[in-house]
């Protein structure tokens, strides 16, 4: 199976302007790939799945900054090792 090559770091690293272009760009290209599909003209069903799951960590990531008032999410650290009681 070939992998997703859009990484959520990277994501993360754009601005929400770029982010939004690329939005509507993945949209436009989910629709033409949906009537391809529904013609028999679609060579690579895999872009399907691509595009959505590149939609999906797009909108993630607007969603976390919608929520944190446009900062930027910090990276979740590890859990401290629990200590066993002795």
């Amino acid at each position: 199976m070939a992998k997703n090559t859009v990484k959520a770091a990277d994501v993360r690293l754009k601005t929400d302007k770029e982010l939004e272009t690329r939005l509507g760009d993945l949209r436009k290209e989910q629709f033409n790939l949906r009537f391809q599909r529904a013609t028999g003209q679609l060579a690579n069903t895999a872009r399907v799945q691509h595009v959505r799951m590149e939609i999906a960590k797009i909108q993630t990531v607007l969603g976390e900054r919608k929520r944190n008032g446009g900062q930027p999410v910090a990276k979740k650290s590890a859990k401290p090792a629990k200590k066993s009681a002795a």
